[in-house]
């Protein structure tokens, strides 16, 4: 596991003025792949700091978890001193990444027109909720409401359970992922044309990324899909089935995979069943199929039995926990958990043989590297001091 930048973004200058979760998510991205982020929070620190327990020296494993590969200052940009503080850091600048309010930016004058005629070259990047404009421009989004309009909740759950929340963020993560392909994309035609953009990543669109292939049922039938629970809608066997001590994960895709699986379970015969033998007939009996499959599979170890239909081509795995999934020895050869001193986090999912992820830094303290982030920026010793005085650049968080 590399300490050493090996990034593809090394030499690429990140400002991350973002809060929360999508644009952090989105800055640990950019620094695990090499770039120099410098996380900016507002004097009273990022709100989930805040965000625990558990927490490690006042901070919530919240912020710890998508903050690593960054350099912190705490800059309150409400006062002309801080933004002339945030003009300077911009001067060498590849990106600014910010979730702020619409509108708020462009009531300081520093919006994306004044920064862009100054900095002609900066790719300043957004995250919203619903965007700038339209009947819902401008207003703030959140994870669980976005999942909630989004459709994302309806299709979530069963008929008993009702619309149910997905059990982690996965509109903001999946927002910040696109904050950073929409940076590296605009990195690229900077490189063919010399100039910057403005990009924006919303929450709203995020979610209606998701929704496949339940959209694409929708607009061809008309019909509106069901929860279903674990159950996949257009394709069976493909749920949880309940073993001897645990449950596993099917996901047999076609009629060749279903045969294997009955064979290795010794029950040829499901597979024969003029129930079953295709995958429209065993969507349309799917409770029987169930209750077929079950009765068999009352003899076998969870755990085990997943192993053996996947050597044997069947697509199963079993259901883990999280300590179960974090412990599990692929994770580790995967590289898909990071150790920096008494830091523990997740790795990087993409692995690039020439340019692979690093990890060089644990998330930060609040305004731990100001004064080293202010000097490179040519503030001098007693101008930092009075930036720091005046609480422009302050060294301990209200919140925190």
């Amino acid at each position: 596991m590399s300490t050493a930048n090996t990034g593809a973004l090394k030499g690429l200058k990140v400002i991350d003025l973002s809060r929360v979760l999508g644009g952090p998510f989105a800055g640990q991205i950019l620094g695990d792949h090499g770039a120099d982020v410098i996380k900016i929070e507002p004097p009273m620190g990022d709100e989930t700091r805040a965000w625990g327990p558990p927490f490690h020296e006042d901070t919530a494993s919240y912020f710890i978890g998508i903050n690593r590969n960054k350099r912190a200052l705490a800059l309150d940009l409400r006062h002309e001193d801080g933004q002339q503080v945030l003009m300077r850091l911009l001067e060498d600048a590849d990106v600014l990444l910010e979730n702020f309010k619409t509108g708020t930016l462009e009531k300081w004058g520093i919006g994306y027109d004044t920064l862009s005629v100054r900095f002609p070259k900066l790719i300043h990047c957004r995250v919203s909720g619903f965007g700038a404009d339209g009947p819902l421009g401008g207003m703030p989004g959140y994870d669980a409401i976005l999942q909630a309009m989004g459709g994302l909740m309806s299709v979530n759950g069963t008929e008993e359970t009702g619309p149910t929340r997905v059990g982690l963020p996965v509109v903001d993560m999946v927002t910040g992922l696109n904050a950073v392909q929409g940076i590296l994309l605009a990195l690229h035609h900077r490189s063919t044309s010399g100039k910057g953009q403005f990009v924006e990543a919303a929450l709203f669109d995020s979610a209606l990324s998701l929704l496949h292939p339940h959209a694409a049922n929708y607009t061809m039938s008309g019909n509106l899909p069901r929860r279903t629970g674990n159950d996949h809608p257009n394709i069976s066997p493909y749920s949880t089935y309940a073993t001897r001590d645990r449950p596993i994960y099917l996901s047999v895709g076609n009629d060749r995979q279903f045969a294997r699986l009955c064979e290795v379970i010794g029950a040829p015969d499901i597979a024969s069943d003029p129930l079953f033998v295709s995958n429209g007939l065993r969507v349309k009996n799917r409770t029987e199929l169930r209750g077929a499959l079950e009765a068999v599979l009352a003899g076998f170890d969870g755990a085990d039995l997943a192993d053996r239909l996947i050597t044997a081509g069947v697509p199963a795995g079993p259901v883990l926990d999280v300590g179960e999934a974090l412990a599990h020895p692929h994770t580790a050869h995967r590289e898909m958990t990071v150790s920096i001193d008494e830091y523990r986090g997740l790795g990087a999912p993409v692995k690039a043989t020439a340019t692979p992820a690093s990890f060089r830094r644990k998330p930060p303290k609040f305004a731990q590297h100001r004064s080293e982030i202010l000097a490179e920026a040519g503030f001098s010793e007693v101008e930092i001091a009075k930036l720091t005085a005046d609480g422009i650049t302050p060294d301990k968080g209200g919140g925190t």
